[in-house]
């Protein structure tokens, strides 16, 4: 049994569709805090940037006794391995990461998990007014900017 294949050729009066390119990889992702680093004398640091987390980032806290001895701690070390920068500090380290307020921890957690498991930082959020559906980037600028 002989296969042939058939091929069919397109009209030249159709378009050709343009080939969609995916989106080029981004690994580094620019945040507001919402309250804000507030360095040794008394400035307030705001912007800052995280970079996608690494297996290795993940697994080298699990090693460090202060996670042994405190597991919630695990956060803080995380943090200040992806946290590339806040304001023009850009040695964070757990020490940094431990004086943030509550609020800008939870912010940096929710910021973590949305651009490692989702590999985005946009959510669909609704106005409670009107009800109409939109979706805004959580990372940076403040409401308003572009």
């Amino acid at each position: 049994m002989r296969r042939t294949i058939a091929t069919v050729e397109q009209p030249e009066s159709r378009p050709q569709q343009q080939e969609a390119r995916p989106e080029p990889l981004r690994t580094e992702f620019a945040f507001e805090l919402p309250r804000g680093y507030v360095d040794g004398s008394g400035t307030v640091h705001r912007s800052g940037s995280m970079r996608l987390a690494t297996a290795r980032d993940e697994l080298v806290p699990l090693r460090d006794d202060r996670v042994r001895e405190n597991p919630a701690y695990l956060t803080v070390v995380l943090l200040a391995r992806v946290v590339t920068r806040i304001g023009p500090v850009t040695d964070v380290h757990a020490g940094i990461v431990e004086q943030l307020f509550a609020g800008d921890l939870a912010f940096l957690q929710d910021l973590y998990r949305r651009i490692n498991s989702e590999g985005h930082t946009r959510a669909a959020v609704a106005c409670p007014e009107c009800g109409h559906r939109f979706a805004i980037d959580l990372a940076g600028g403040r409401l308003g900017e572009s």
